[in-house]
């Protein structure tokens, strides 16, 4: 009879290690799909660029894990945020950097307007990342078939005054446009590297380009592929 008390009980706990052992590895597995960010934020320019290229090769494959985007996640940044990166992009529906980049929250800020513009509110924005919290990467994201290019091209070339605040838009593209002789694409190619140049030279952003702390690049979305393309 004793012997047959043992023999459940050491049954009983083999089981509950295998069980256990199977919600850790369950757990593990959860979080390879969706790494802490704690642990594993990249730091330097080139780390964090190569997270944002990985994400956008998961997306491109229809193979996203959408990291960071559960209410473990939310609890752990709810006080503080650490993002890798400052995606500058365009207003356009069809380009959600955190989709694009198949990131999660608290990963990247992301700083949107029309064909990724910037004027002196819009330049506050983005360096408040480098500056306040270290990020090391900012992308300027320009993209195939952007409306706002397209637009402003028309009104260009057909000398149409657009309405509204929409004539600002217009204006910030026409260096694009005059060095593009109209070609749509290239002015979104051009203004991209135009925008890139401008952070460059900003008087908060410069210094730590130039200690390394930062880096600024250039890339293109394709709406065909869903791919990324650097730049610069």
């Amino acid at each position: 009879m004793k012997s047959k008390i043992v023999n459940r009980r050491m049954l009983l706990h083999t089981a509950g290690l295998v069980a256990g052992g199977l919600l850790a590895g369950a757990g593990s597995a959860y979080g390879a799909a969706r790494p802490s960010g704690s642990a594993t934020r990249p730091v330097t320019p080139d780390e964090a660029w190569a997270t944002l290229r990985e994400g956008n090769r998961r997306w491109v494959a229809d193979a996203a894990i959408h990291p960071h985007q559960d209410l473990a996640r939310r609890t752990e940044v709810a006080e503080k945020q650490n993002p890798y990166a400052v995606v500058v992009s365009c207003i356009d529906s069809r380009v959600p950097p955190e989709l694009v980049f198949d990131a999660g929250i608290g990963d990247v800020f992301t700083v949107r307007s029309a064909a990724q513009t910037i004027d002196p509110l819009v330049t506050g924005a983005i360096e408040y990342g480098p500056v306040e919290l270290a990020t090391p990467l900012i992308v300027v994201m320009g993209h195939q078939r952007c409306g706002a290019v397209t637009a402003a091209a028309h009104a260009l070339h057909e000398g149409i005054t657009l309405p509204g605040e929409l004539r600002r838009i217009v204006e910030a593209l026409r260096p694009a446009y005059d060095r593009a002789h109209g070609d749509v694409d290239k002015m979104i190619r051009i203004n991209t590297l135009d925008t890139v140049a401008k952070l460059k030279a900003d008087k908060l952003l410069a210094p730590r380009v130039t200690r390394k702390r930062l880096k600024i690049i250039g890339a293109y979305y394709s709406l065909d592929t869903g791919q990324v393309t650097r730049l610069v």
